[in-house]
């Protein structure tokens, strides 16, 4: 089992996981109990380096019901989030690939744009 940590730790700010996958990407589940499945990246939270996904990943949820709020009690499904490295973000032909960045322009006009590996054509994955 890993250690406790110590408290004079706990409060430091975590660095963010840098990641080339960013919300309304289409991603492919490549391990897990839901490998196989794609759906559209919902949230990035950088700093525990995980994922929600559209459809993958469903837990149910007890809710006690709430009149005050507005609140149905009972079971309701929803996502629960992923790990960054179980995701591979997918082309338009539906197959998964890794991601690379190229360089559009020199000089400070310059433009970072991310393509698909050389394997998969390289074909560009950012929607503009």
């Amino acid at each position: 089992m890993a250690k406790p940590m110590p408290r004079r730790h706990q409060n430091a700010p975590r660095a963010l996981i840098r990641t080339r996958i960013k919300k309304d990407d289409t991603v492919m589940v490549i391990t897990g109990r839901d490998k196989g499945k794609t759906g559209r990246v919902l949230e990035v939270d950088r700093e525990k380096g995980r994922l929600l996904v559209e459809g993958v990943m469903m837990v149910k949820r007890h809710t006690r019901p709430n009149p005050q709020r507005q609140i149905k009690g009972g079971i309701a499904e929803r996502e629960s989030s992923i790990h960054i490295s179980n995701v591979m973000i997918v082309t338009s032909e539906g197959k998964p690939t890794r991601v690379a960045m190229k360089v559009e322009g020199a000089g400070p006009g310059a433009r970072k744009t991310r393509v698909a590996s050389a394997r998969r054509g390289g074909e560009t994955l950012d929607k503009k």
